[in-house]
């Protein structure tokens, strides 16, 4: 995919998630407790063997690291041959990217995941409406928001979030179905 294609891609992302993302932030979650380690020893040996670059420093490494190491092992080990042959082609394009760009889109990310969980399953339920558009659809909308001014990207978020309230269900019911009997 090239940067105009990844570009399009997440401005995509942001005109679905604009009436969420343009939303104020909520306050910082209180500070986690301190990483633990991970031992070497508690790798499994098909992780030890994937991350065997990291071994001779492994006990130097900030816990955070570690763990975030040992869960991305764990995630590869788990991948099918396509699923890994995509994460690398992803990975390729990330390294790819400009630093500020992908601290952009780092950021965006942390973003996303200080949502409360019901607000990141609406941006990804939007996202997954979006991929669901047609071809045409989609490049007309990703047109739309790259050639809209600030104000008129303000007003296209703006109908998003009318159209969302419009056709959420009133605060405290059933989101599908008949409300229940009593």
């Amino acid at each position: 995919m090239n940067n105009t294609r990844r570009c399009v891609l997440v401005a995509a992302l942001l005109v679905c998630a604009a009436p969420l993302l343009a939303q104020e932030a909520p306050p910082a979650a209180p500070a986690a407790p301190p990483s633990a380690p991970v031992s070497w020893s508690s790798l499994s040996p098909p992780q030890q063997q994937l991350l065997s670059k990291f071994g001779e420093q492994w006990n130097t490494l900030p816990a955070e690291r570690q763990q975030a190491l040992a869960r991305g092992s764990e995630r590869w080990i788990g991948m099918s041959p396509e699923q890994r042959d995509q994460a690398r082609e992803r990975f390729t394009r990330w390294r790819a990217l400009p630093p500020e760009q992908r601290q952009a889109l780092r950021s965006r990310w942390q973003h996303f995941q200080s949502l409360p969980p019901n607000e990141r399953a609406i941006v990804r339920e939007n996202f997954h409406r979006f991929q669901q558009l047609p071809p045409a659809r989609r490049q007309m909308l990703r047109e739309q928001w790259r050639n809209a001014t600030p104000a008129q990207r303000q007003q296209m978020v703006q109908r998003a979030r009318e159209h969302l309230k419009q056709s959420a269900p009133p605060h405290g019911a059933a989101p599908h179905g008949p409300p229940p009997h009593h």
